[in-house]
């Protein structure tokens, strides 16, 4: 594949203790060796989006958002839900998103951790506004995988077994996904998801 393909994990949760927190540390535990994770922790410190700082006047962690996005290969999302859809904090990044148009194109893959019967809202939203951006969804990459509590260890990583399948088998179309869409590229033909 040649250079590690670079991922960027993003979670939807402010809270450091959060499952969604503990699902990307354990995506970036399980990264194969031709991939490397990057984690963006800079959900807390975005402002709240203004269209009028949207241009020239970009705040520095939004435009750090917008580099770390860019220089990503591909992104992995993991959010909660809060009163039925994504928490503001994450819409808000999201928001941050759409002016510099970073998602367009990118392959991205999220996790739904949320107790079965939940987190429906936060993931409909989520497609929703992935699909207005034009990010490029790799649906054998996304995975629905139930978090509980119990199962973070103290290093902050998930211990289930079940759930670390998942998060390999992710990872195994996401590469694949990568890998197929660098060959295409390189013989000018167009990638499908």
């Amino acid at each position: 594949m040649g250079e590690p393909a670079r991922v960027l994990l993003i979670s939807g949760s402010a809270r450091g203790g959060s499952v969604n927190a503990a699902a990307l540390a354990t995506v970036a535990a399980l990264a194969p060796g031709d991939a490397t994770a990057v984690t963006y922790n800079g959900l807390a410190a975005l402002p709240a989006f203004n269209p009028d700082h949207d241009g020239d006047d970009l705040p520095p962690e939004p435009a750090r958002l917008r580099q770390e996005i860019a220089a990503a290969d591909a992104v992995f999302v993991s959010t909660p839900e809060y009163a039925g859809t994504l928490p503001g904090s994450f819409k808000n990044l999201l928001d941050w998103t759409v002016g510099g148009g970073q998602l367009y194109g990118k392959p991205v893959a999220w996790l739904n951790v949320a107790a079965q019967g939940r987190g429906q809202g936060a993931h409909e939203t989520l497609l929703t506004v992935l699909g207005y951006v034009g990010a490029d969804i790799i649906e054998a990459a996304c995975r629905r995988a139930p978090v509980d509590r119990a199962s973070v260890a103290a290093d902050g990583t998930v211990t289930d077994p079940a759930f670390r399948a998942e998060v390999a088998a992710a990872w195994t179309a996401l590469l694949a996904y990568l890998e197929r869409a660098r060959r295409e590229q390189a013989s000018g033909g167009e990638t499908q998801s």
